[in-house]
């Protein structure tokens, strides 16, 4: 899966640009980028989203354990990968029918964030149990939110194009071709929300996310870190 998002939506974190500012190597721009993901995947579907946001998935190469899914519901849009353990309990938490599945449990759980203000972001994520990573883009707040699950088990990666685009994907290889060494592992156990402004452990939302320059031999140009020791946040 693929989002590609314009600075109006979401600035380009300063750690990417000065990885890719110490070490300069080719990028792409961000069309070019689309273009090259949707070429490779004959069956890929994309998405336009005004202009500054484009989706692209493709259930082409994916995991049987963690398949790739969309859903869009009042202009919420949703890529997910994976598979929550706990779906059947998070159906009846949020008043779902037995047929729905984790992409609609995932635009209900961030309608629920939107709507029920004040909501920590942190429980949106914190309930979900199981291997998945997501992006969801709110096209009525102009609101994007991301996260990947604790253990890593659903890999995340996120860069800037040679045109300032964030890009976010679970191919790392598509990435590097694209966004050169301003490019990052998405923290295990993180999320990040535009409303928030910043990275966030879900587990420990109280403590800092900082990002550690990588080595020259790493296809990375930084690598983030949550700091101080493990408080697990309350998620009932």
């Amino acid at each position: 899966m693929l989002g590609v998002f314009s600075s109006s939506i979401l600035s380009p974190p300063d750690e990417l640009v000065a990885a890719g500012s110490r070490t300069p190597s080719p990028k792409i721009t961000s069309a070019a980028l689309m273009k090259r993901f949707l070429g490779s995947n004959a069956s890929a579907v994309s998405m336009q989203i005004g202009d500054d946001a484009h989706l692209a998935y493709t259930h082409s190469k994916e995991s049987a354990i963690n398949p790739r899914s969309f859903a869009v519901k009042d202009e919420i849009f949703c890529l997910f990968e994976g598979a929550l353990d706990n779906l059947g309990s998070l159906r009846q938490q949020y008043g779902l029918a037995k047929s729905a599945n984790e992409v609609v449990l995932v635009i209900e759980a961030y309608k629920a964030l939107r709507d029920r203000a004040p909501y920590p972001p942190n429980h949106v994520v914190g309930h979900l149990d199981g291997s998945f990573a997501f992006i969801v883009f709110d096209k009525s707040t102009s609101t994007l939110f991301v996260a990947a699950d604790q253990s890593g088990k659903v890999p995340l990666y996120w860069g800037i194009t040679a045109d300032g685009y964030v890009a976010i994907a679970d191919d790392a290889d598509l990435l590097k071709g694209a966004c050169g060494k301003s490019l990052a592992s998405f923290p295990q156990g993180c999320f990040f929300s535009t409303d928030v402004g910043e990275l966030r452990s879900y587990e420990n939302p109280k403590n800092k996310i900082t990002a550690v320059p990588a080595t020259e031999e790493e296809i990375w140009g930084a690598k983030y870190m949550v700091e101080g020791p493990a408080v697990v946040a309350a998620t009932e």
